[in-house]
């Protein structure tokens, strides 16, 4: 046993509180976990079981004979000590505030009490990702919500093992909830705790985790998780992954995060372990009763109303984890329509989604454990569900009103032409850009005036011109119309996942290092300021100081060189670019005045068209040559005479043929620019030509598709009524096999039980489960060893075989079997069937002792 003195060295409050869960047969359980605790074990423990009402407390007396800790029995407002061990008294409810034990009214009547599930709670909300839950033997399905509850926070969750626990209900419905991190027996649970409490996650000791090394570790876990499941995970919370992965680790004592990397590597059960974990959903019925009041009360009857014809209407939710939530919005509906009586005829399909297939797969059987009538009223429980086993089964009206699919809402495209949209407590997992790209996809899927429910702690962020809010409290929000075009809409595209074989993400190839390039060919060819263009005029590279010829316009960045050209420069700028792009040779403007902060300065203008390098084909290096001095201010005359004069007759000469250049040039680039517009006016009437063609085409496709919906609108209507044929015909065969009171089972080619009927379970311990398990590893009444060697041979030969197998308790049966025969005359499996004969063997027997004794008597009678 390891023994650790975990409290040393954290806060006095802060010590685990560890809450264990039992009812019938717990009390046996409770002492087995008790003598595993060593007596400083830094951690408290806190009982709570389902007591008689009536009786006064002896689990205290009890249990003090188990461990050496002082145990006692809870009272109101207690505190709660270390090395100590609490047990709840009966007739009370517990919870645990701010370190002390708490005792409330029992809130529920008799026989629907959770008192665990309630202290869960408590212990969540109180201690977080340090709360520990415990549930062990127990009738029932109290405390798998609340171990569900303590996961979703990132605490640790056990139970017992079920072959274990003399009842072992309660540990089989938490591990069957997917809400249990560790199964052991109840004498092996301490062991298992106390060393997960050894290797808390790092940032629940310490704080201060360093940012490189989480960034660094989660980029390698997702990078495993998205080679094997193809889900990508880096849009998801930083903090809540890394929370999910520390809990990992605990649970496999691993302080270093490169060992879980490495165990990630060599055991992939566990990246599907991890998967699940970062899916943990938690959700009841009706959750928020308010919010389902509000809107069975007026969200509903208002988009009834908004139809008042009566129509079919449509709604989503993602994120339905195992399908609570859409169940509840198909009652809340059923409901409404039974009260107001709407004359339309209105129905509802539900669209609801999960990443999880495990989950959705739960979700479409419906069928849900007995604690769920502590969230449902007793009217509401017999009217939309059917008692079965232990558990209860939403009825078929319901069941029909929802589709699940597992769906990626991230990568997936979204359901569409929607009325009602619930996606409630699933955007907080997600990064502020995931969420801000959520909102405007929500407003795309929902029609004019459609709802959208949100999270209490959720909201639709800076898209008020998309969404109203209609009631702030339950974070209810109406579709408003807006200009915003679909394209804007960035939809989500499924990401293919990469090898498996792939450990890190692949690097990119390298972009060409375009600076390196640019300045070889600037010292090859140039050696003043220049600057690196595309076709566009957009600036790639800067070399050197061109402040003097370019300058940022003012508003908005533009980095095209036309935009940023001081004055006299662009009109030779773009002359220089034209004639260098269509002539593919460098092109020289000489004296080109520039208006710089200086004054006007003449430079030289020169545009090379490059080749070569590769990287750098089809683009242009603009450079700037100085030629003289600034022309505002000439050097002062000393004296007067003809040379001044005829030096500005030569400049005013110059000047005058550059500008006569520059006019022709700009009227032939006007004549060139008339010919391409013409061309272009010709292609656009050529194209919308196209166009009309195109819309007669799409007009007549758009009709062929509603032909096609008709169709598939008649094929699904003859489907439905098959399937209804199909129900309705499974009923009468059921009907038929229960009322002939004759035990039969049904096995397939793999000897696996297909089905069976109520009268079978009295000689072969059949249950529901058991479905599609090999029936020798069902334990029978019958003394018959070769039933399963049998079968094979009459699967074999097709012929029937009958025996007369005894059975316990002096019974006797007539074992027919016969080949199973399909419609399509396929044999696929054998049916046997089991006649009760004892009374026929007893009068058979009585029958032979009285024959017996007859020929002994004439015997007798003929000797004397």
């Amino acid at each position: 046993m390891i023994v650790t003195d975990t409290h040393q060295d954290a806060p006095a409050a802060d010590f685990p509180i560890i809450g264990i869960g039992g009812s019938a047969g717990g009390l046996e359980a409770f002492e087995q976990f008790l003598k595993a605790v060593p007596a400083s074990s830094g951690a408290a423990f806190v009982i709570i079981q389902h007591l008689d009402p009536t009786r006064e407390g002896v689990v205290p007396e009890i249990l003090r004979r188990s461990t050496p800790m002082p145990v006692l029995e809870a009272q109101d407002r207690m505190v709660v000590l270390a090395d100590h061990v609490y047990v709840i008294p009966p007739n009370k409810d517990m919870a645990l505030e701010q370190g002390t034990l708490r005792l409330f009214a029992p809130a529920e009547r008799r026989g629907m009490r959770l008192p665990i599930n309630f202290f869960f709670a408590a212990l969540t909300r109180e201690r977080q990702r340090r709360a520990i839950g415990v549930v062990l033997s127990g009738m029932g399905s109290d405390g798998t919500q609340g171990l569900k509850l303590i996961r979703e926070a990132g605490g640790l969750t056990l139970a017992q093992e079920p072959r274990t626990a003399r009842f072992d209900s309660m540990p089989r419905s938490a591990i069957d909830g997917g809400a249990v991190d560790i199964v052991a027996s109840a004498g092996e649970l301490p062991g298992r705790i106390l060393t997960y409490l050894l290797h808390l996650p790092v940032s629940a000791k310490n704080a201060a985790v360093s940012e490189d090394l989480v960034h660094s570790a989660l980029e390698r876990v997702l990078i495993q998780l998205r080679n094997r499941t193809g889900h990508d995970f880096s849009q998801y919370k930083k903090s809540t992954v890394y929370r999910r992965i520390e809990r990992r680790m605990a649970i496999h004592h691993i302080d270093g995060i490169n060992t879980y990397v490495a165990l990630m590597r060599d055991n992939p059960q566990e990246i599907d372990l991890l998967f699940k974990e970062l899916l943990i959903g938690v959700t009841h019925f009706f959750r928020d009763p308010a919010v389902w009041e509000h809107m069975t009360e007026d969200v509903i009857p208002q988009l009834l109303n908004a139809h008042p014809e009566g129509r079919a209407l449509r709604a989503w939710t993602p994120g339905c984890s195992t399908g609570e939530e859409a169940y509840s919005l198909a009652i809340a509906f059923r409901e409404c329509i039974e009260r107001i009586k709407p004359v339309g005829n209105y129905s509802l399909q539900i669209f609801a989604t999960d990443l999880d297939p495990e989950s959705i797969e739960r979700a479409r059987q419906g069928y849900y454990p007995s604690s769920i009538a502590a969230d449902l009223p007793p009217e509401r429980l017999a009217r939309f569900f059917i008692a079965d086993g232990n558990g209860y089964r939403v009825i078929k009206e319901i069941r029909e009103m929802v589709i699940f699919a597992v769906q990626n809402i991230i990568m997936d495209p979204p359901f569409t032409k929607l009325d009602l949209l619930t996606c409630r407590n699933l955007m907080i997992y997600f990064t502020g850009e995931l969420q801000e790209k959520l909102i405007p996809l929500f407003h795309y899927s929902l029609v004019a005036n459609g709802v959208l429910l949100l999270g209490s702690a959720e909201t639709i962020g800076r898209y008020s011109e998309l969404f109203s809010p209609t009631h702030h409290k339950f974070r209810l929000f109406k579709r408003l119309e807006t200009t915003t075009r679909s394209s804007a809409i960035e939809f989500p595209t499924r990401m293919q996942p990469t090898p498996d074989n792939s450990d890190e993400l692949r690097q990119p190839a390298l972009a060409p290092n375009l600076q390196s390039l640019a300045e070889q060919v600037v010292l090859k060819h140039f050696t003043p300021a220049a600057v690196l263009v595309n076709d566009h005029g957009d600036i790639v590279f800067i070399s050197g100081r061109t402040g003097k010829y370019l300058e940022p316009a003012a508003g908005k960045a533009d980095w095209n060189i036309h935009s940023m050209a001081r004055e006299g420069l662009d009109r030779a700028l773009r002359r220089a670019m034209g004639e260098a792009i269509a002539s593919g040779k460098p092109v020289t403007a000489d004296d080109v005045t520039v208006d710089t902060d200086a004054g006007n300065q003449l430079i030289t203008l020169v545009v090379r068209p490059l080749d070569e390098p590769l990287p750098l084909r089809g683009m242009l290096m603009v450079a700037f040559f100085d030629e003289r001095a600034r022309l505002d201010n000439p050097p002062r005359k000393k004296r007067r005479g003809s040379a001044p004069q005829a030096v500005e007759s030569d400049e005013i000469e110059r000047i005058t043929a550059r500008a006569r250049a520059e006019v022709r040039a700009i009227r032939d680039e006007m004549q060139i620019s008339q010919e391409e517009l013409k061309s272009a006016n010709e292609e656009l009437q050529s194209t919308n030509e196209e166009l009309q063609s195109t819309n007669e085409e799409l007009t007549t496709s758009k009709e062929e598709m509603q032909s096609l919906n008709e169709e598939l609108q008649t094929v699904n209507a003859e489907l439905q009524s098959k399937v209804d044929d199909l129900s309705r015909a499974n009923d009468d065969m059921n009907n038929l096999l229960n009322s002939t009171d004759i035990a039969t089972v049904f096995l397939d080619n793999a000897m696996n039980v297909r089905r069976f009927t109520s009268a079978a379970t009295r000689i072969i311990k059949l249950i529901p489960g058991d479905v599609g398990r090999p029936l020798s590893d069902i334990a029978s009444e019958l003394e018959y060893g070769d039933l399963q060697e049998d079968a094979r041979e009459v699967l074999r030969t097709l012929v029937f075989s009958e025996k007369q197998v005894p059975a316990r308790n002096e019974r006797w049966f007539s074992v027919r079997i016969m080949p199973y025969r399909t419609l399509e005359n396929v044999i696929d499996g054998v049916v046997i069937t089991f006649a009760d004969i004892t009374k026929t063997k007893r009068l058979e027997e009585e029958l032979r002792r009285l024959l017996a004794q007859g020929s002994a008597d004439a015997a007798q009678n003929h000797g004397a």
